[in-house]
């Protein structure tokens, strides 16, 4: 639901439109995504953040970036977390968080060796992958993993079978990938990923190995599925799209490629509204507006307001999909100080 606060935008879940700034004129129109933003895996780990700081006091360190976000982390860094890239950069008995993305068991073992006090924050859909590699590798069975090379969900997960992991990193490496056994494999995807993308690898796979089993669940999370849906609903009626999102976070990268295959003239990443470059809106008479899976709401009312000054004073949402899921926080998080379950554990801000 989009907040009806600070530019009047429509409470209602279904299609609605509003005029942000009735002072704006101009004729142009937003259709905006929803879903879009945070979702349950994101918001767990950022609260997990916040309260091992409020618990344990500052600094509270976290290996890599909580989530692929560029000022979310600027504002925990505010608060006082130290992000480091490696368990070995953090002081002997202090508290690390794992990031969203999840680790390798390595990483685990490290942390352990050092005695830190690791707070996993991983997101559950991801542990469900890095679960799902562990048995089959147990089974046996050497899995493709279909995945971005380099990317931390990757790393992790290839971290838990590594011997039995073989990443394919797009839908032409399907087409060259080498197997030993190629009657023994099973497909496992980053959670992150293009859902058409990653059908048209699977495709691919199976045309060159007919026995490829498929994984028990779709890997791809809902809350990826839900805003690419979303932003394919925008994109056929928009000139531009416009995503707001961080660089490094593939899920927001992904939006931008959903948009311009669903028919948008043409689509653009920013992190937020002041990298918006009026040159693409000239000729535009409709914008379409989402972002990544890890943005603050806050950025995207940023960026209405920027663009009712441009002309754009209209904001329709679109809405494909209600979300209501919730993540409870990592378990080192759920009793307060007196060792009573704490009641803001499940977190699930909006």
């Amino acid at each position: 639901m989009v907040p009806p606060v600070e530019l009047g935008l429509p409470a209602s879940p279904s299609t609605a439109s509003t005029v942000v700034d009735g002072s704006v004129t101009g004729s142009g129109r937003v259709l905006l995504a929803a879903p879009r933003g945070y979702c349950a895996g994101v918001d767990r780990a950022v609260v997990a953040v916040e309260k091992a700081l409020e618990r344990y006091g500052s600094p509270v360190y976290v290996r890599k970036q909580i989530v692929h976000n560029v000022h979310v982390v600027k504002r925990l860094e505010e608060q006082g977390a130290v992000f480091v890239d490696e368990v070995d950069e953090v002081p002997t008995g202090s508290h690390v968080v794992f990031s969203a993305h999840g680790v390798a068991p390595a990483v685990v073992r490290a942390a352990a060796d050092r005695g830190l006090q690791a707070i996993d924050a991983t997101c559950p859909l991801v542990t469900k992958v890095h679960r799902e590699a562990v048995r089959f590798a147990r089974d046996d069975r050497h899995i493709l993993l279909i995945g971005h090379h380099g990317h931390e969900e990757v790393e992790g997960t290839m971290g838990e079978a590594p011997e039995r992991t073989t990443l394919v990193g797009s839908p032409e490496e399907a087409d060259t990938v080498e197997v030993a056994d190629p009657d023994n494999l099973v497909w496992l995807s980053q959670t992150t990923l293009s859902v058409d993308e990653t059908m048209e690898t699977v495709r691919r796979l199976r045309t060159r190995f007919p026995n490829l089993a498929d994984p028990p669940s779709d890997d791809i999370c809902y809350a990826t599925q839900n805003r690419q849906v979303a932003v394919k609903k925008i994109a056929r009626d928009a000139d531009v799209v416009l995503v707001v999102g961080s660089a490094n976070s593939s899920n927001s990268v992904r939006l931008v490629e959903v948009a311009l295959d669903g028919g948008a003239r043409a689509s653009y990443r920013i992190d937020d509204a002041s990298e918006l470059d009026p040159a693409w809106l000239e000729g535009a008479s409709t914008v379409g507006v989402t972002s990544g899976a890890s943005v603050p709401e806050r950025l995207v009312r940023d960026l209405l307001a920027v663009l009712a000054e441009h002309g754009y004073g209209t904001v329709e949402e679109v809405r494909t999909a209600e979300e209501d899921l919730v993540f409870s926080l990592p378990r080192e998080l759920r009793r307060d100080a007196s060792g009573n379950r704490d009641p803001r554990a499940l977190g699930g801000r909006s």
